[in-house]
C-alpha cells in the first residue's frame, strides 16, 4: 500500500489509506507519495499505530521496527554533541528501548540520566517540565510524533508558552557568504500576516543577538525590490521597514522590499543601484514571505550548497529542537549546538 504524507514539513502526517481532501492535523491539502526513504521514526510510529488499528499486524511489527532503527539518530547526535562538550542531555522516555538502542550504537550511557516513562505522552510532559521549571535549557523532540511533541511545547500547566508567537529559524553557514544566514520561516507559519512578521522578526532579532549579531539587518525577501501593491508581500515589507523607523520593531535594521539577489550579493545590489541600501548585499536575515518560498530555498541550499546548518523553534521560553525529516546527523548536532547558544543568550 503507497505511503503519502502531507507536505507541510512540521505535520508530517502520513497514511495508507487514501489521500484525504484535507490533511487532519494541519488542514494543508498537499501531499506526496513516499517509498520510506525520507521518513523518521514518529512516521513509522504513526503508521504502525495505523497498520495495528487496521488489524495489520505484520505491517505494524514492520512499521515499529523500522521506528525503532530511526530512533537511533536523535541518540547518537545527543550523544555527539555530549562528546563535544556541546551540551548534556536527560534521557526521558521507555528506558528500556533507551537502553538497547545505546547498546547497538554502542553509546554509554552512565553520563545520563534516565527518567523512565514508557507512555510517550507522558514521557513529553515530563521531559518539557524540566525545561519548564528550569531544569533543562532546551527541548529536544527524539523518538515522538510531531503533533505531541507540539501539543507538550503548548501545554498550558508545563508547556514552555510565553505569550509570543512560535516561529522557526534556520541558521546557515554558507561558503561564499561572509556572514550567517538566518532563515526564517522556513518550516512552522505557513503564511505569516504583517502582525506575525512582526513576531517572527523579534523572534529571530533575538537568536541572531544570542549568536553575536549586535545589530542584524533584516531583509523581508519579494521577488522584487519595489512596492507594488499587486504583490502584497512588497506592501508588508514596506510596512515593516516603516515600523522600524519608528521604533516599533528594534534591535536590528529592516530594509525592504528586497529581492534574494540584491539581499545577499554585494555585486547584485551594485548592479542594480540598490548599493546604498542598509541591508544590501548584506543581509543576516531573510524574511520570507510565506514558508513556501521559505522551505525552497532551505531545501536548496541543503542540498545543493556548501553549506552547514542548525534549526530551532522560537518564541518559547527555552529553545525546542524540531529537526526536519530529511535533516543530516550533523544539521542534528549543529541544531544542539544552536540551542545551547541561544538558551545561554537567554539566561544572560
Amino acid at each position: 500500500m503507497e505511503i503519502h504524507h502531507c507536505e507541510n514539513p512540521v505535520c508530517r502526517f502520513v497514511t495508507r489509506h487514501a489521500v484525504p481532501d484535507m490533511c487532519p492535523l494541519c488542514g494543508g491539502a498537499f501531499f506526496q507519495p513516499s517509498d520510506g526513504s525520507d521518513l523518521v521514526a514518529a512516521d513509522w510510529v504513526a503508521l504502525g499505530i495505523e497498520s495495528k488499528t487496521d488489524g495489520r499486524f505484520d505491517d505494524a511489527f514492520s512499521d515499529f521496527e523500522k521506528a525503532a532503527a530511526e530512533g537511533d539518530a536523535v541518540l547518537e547526535a545527543v550523544d555527539a554533541a555530549h562528546k563535544q562538550g556541546i551540551a548534556d542531555a536527560i534521557l526521558v522516555g521507555d528506558e528500556a528501548a533507551i537502553r538497547k538502542i545505546a547498546a547497538e550504537l554502542n553509546i554509554d550511557l552512565s553520563d545520563y540520566e534516565i527518567i523512565n516513562e514508557p507512555d510517550k505522552v507522558q514521557a513529553s510532559l515530563k521531559a518539557v517540565k524540566l525545561a519548564h521549571d528550569g531544569v533543562a535549557n532546551m527541548y529536544m523532540k527524539g523518538l515522538l510524533d510531531t503533533k505531541t511533541f507540539l501539543k507538550s511545547v503548548l501545554d498550558k500547566e508545563v508547556g514552555l508558552r510565553t505569550g509570543n508567537t512560535l516561529s522557526h529559524v534556520a541558521v546557515f553557514e554558507v561558503k561564499g557568504i561572509e556572514q550567517l544566514l538566518f532563515l526564517t520561516d522556513v518550516a512552522f507559519m505557513t503564511y505569516p500576516t504583517l502582525e506575525d512578521k512582526v513576531h517572527i522578526i523579534e523572534n529571530t532579532v533575538a537568536v541572531a543577538h544570542a549568536c553575536g549579531v549586535e545589530c542584524p539587518k533584516v531583509a523581508p525577501l519579494a521577488a522584487v525590490e519595489v512596492v507594488n501593491p499587486k504583490m502584497p508581500c512588497t506592501v508588508d515589507a514596506d510596512e515593516l521597514r516603516k515600523m522600524n523607523a519608528e521604533g516599533k520593531i528594534t534591535g536590528c535594521v529592516v530594509d525592504g522590499p528586497l529581492s534574494m539577489d540584491i539581499a545577499i550579493d554585494p555585486e547584485a545590489a551594485h548592479h542594480k543601484g540598490a548599493q546604498d541600501r542598509p541591508a544590501a548585499g548584506h543581509a543576516d536575515i531573510l524574511l520570507f514571505p510565506d514558508i513556501q518560498a521559505g522551505n525552497l530555498v532551505y531545501k536548496t541550499l541543503v542540498h545543493t550548497a556548501d553549506c552547514k546548518n542548525g534549526c530551532i523553534l522560537t518564541g518559547t521560553k527555552v529553545p525546542a529542537i524540531l529537526t526536519s525529516r530529511s535533516d543530516s546527523f550533523q544539521t542534528k548536532v549543529n541544531s544542539i549546538a544552536l540551542a545551547a547558544v541561544v538558551a545561554a543568550g537567554l539566561d544572560q
